[in-house]
């Protein structure tokens, strides 16, 4: 599996800031759909999905799980 849908994604988000508001860190994974996501790609795929709602001024149908570029 290469991409969340919207509601993957937003369940993943939610346990990311469960976690941090927890523990007062951001995870080193994200766990969603049996698929671990490093802290890296977590990070690109919220900046990208902010970034497309801001441009686009709508929410994605899915986010695509991809390294962080460099």
């Amino acid at each position: 599996m290469t991409h969340l849908t919207l509601e993957e994604y937003r369940e993943m988000v939610d346990n990311i800031i469960d976690i941090k508001n927890t523990t007062g860190e951001m995870p080193e994974y994200a766990q969603i759909s049996n698929i671990k996501i490093p802290r890296e790609n977590y990070c690109n795929m919220i900046e990208r999905v902010n970034k497309f709602i801001l441009e686009m001024g709508r929410s994605p149908r899915s986010i695509e799980i991809e390294p962080q570029k460099k």
